[in-house]
């Protein structure tokens, strides 16, 4: 994981480059995230809304956190699936800008639809949790082309992709291989901090 840390600081974004690459990662509050508020193990997820493995996996990291109350997840939305994907992408984190209690809501609105997003998906998702209608900001945007430039350093190829501690999983694996994972992982934190 160190390495990829040094990796992350050739990241080009401005916004990336005023932050560490740990912050970049964990901590971007421009990120959405749940969970834990001062985590031991906090697992990144690259998400895309318009992936059918996306859709079976994420309510997998939603159990995580309910069953460990010391662990938070990332969500860094990546558009690999066409202008369909940014546009639900762009939407999500305008909500997360502007309404982030919301967000958790609107992105499992989001990821419960089956097929790809269009804007009308996109609205409707934004409204199913009480919303006016958004303008989606630059900033939204600035931020998913941030998470292309982080995978892309990353060598992440396609969605879903998850860090769990030290370890980057490529695509959705089952609820028993994620569980037993993040036990090594929570583990692991607990020896090296002793």
């Amino acid at each position: 994981m160190k390495m990829l840390m040094l990796i992350l600081m050739m990241v080009i974004s401005p916004a990336v480059l005023a932050m560490t690459p740990e912050e970049t990662l964990f901590n971007n509050p421009a990120t959405p995230h749940f969970g834990a508020k001062n985590p031991r193990l906090t697992i990144v997820s690259f998400t895309d809304y318009n992936c059918p493995y996306c859709k079976q996996f994420d309510p997998l990291l939603e159990r995580v956190v309910k069953e460990n109350p010391d662990v938070s997840v990332v969500i860094k939305l990546l558009p690999f699936r066409g202008a369909s994907s940014i546009i639900a992408g762009r939407a999500a984190m305008t909500v997360w800008e502007q309404h982030p209690e919301k967000f958790q809501a609107v992105h499992q609105r989001l990821m419960s639809k089956k097929g790809p997003h269009d804007e009308a998906s996109a609205v409707e998702a934004v409204k199913s949790v009480g919303l006016a209608p958004i303008t989606v900001t630059p900033a939204s945007y600035l931020e998913l082309k941030t998470n292309v430039e982080i995978a892309e350093v990353l060598g992440i190829q396609g969605t879903p992709a998850t860090i769990i501690g030290d370890q980057l999983v490529a695509g959705a694996i089952s609820w028993d291989d994620l569980n037993k994972l993040v036990k090594e992982q929570l583990a692991k934190v607990k020896h090296d901090k002793a």
